[in-house]
């Protein structure tokens, strides 16, 4: 499973690519700190799974979540934010976010959902 990370904290994104790197079959394809740069890569790259913070250097996550979903429906996107209030959570459902984190208190369910994801039957890009 081929996983690229939207987030402009540097120490967020190294825990989080910590956190990944051990997983089965899973990559860290590349990252982004804006939204931009983030729709380039994630279009050219083709990921399996993006992990996307909502709040970015330049732009949003759902920024992102727009332009890209509708270009490529099969990448997997998890929405990860400090404002996990009910209407952030309802926008990402709404967008095609297939979860939500809240940073603060569900960080580290962030690995037990990857690593469910990349043992799905039929393998990680399943």
């Amino acid at each position: 499973m081929q996983v690229f990370l939207v987030e402009d904290s540097a120490p967020v994104r190294e825990r989080l690519t910590e956190m990944l790197q051990g997983l089965p079959d899973t990559q860290v394809l590349g990252h982004a700190a804006e939204a931009d740069g983030a729709i380039r890569e994630i279009l050219a790259g083709a990921p399996d799974v993006v992990l996307l913070d909502i709040s970015l250097a330049a732009g949003s996550g759902f920024d992102v979540l727009r332009a890209v979903r509708p270009q490529a429906p099969q990448i997997e996107f998890y929405l990860l934010s400090n404002y996990a209030a009910f209407p952030y959570r309802q926008l990402a459902e709404t967008l095609g976010a297939r979860g939500f984190f809240d940073k603060s208190k569900e960080l580290e369910r962030v690995r037990e959902v990857f690593a469910e994801r990349a043992a799905r039957p039929g393998g990680p890009s399943a």
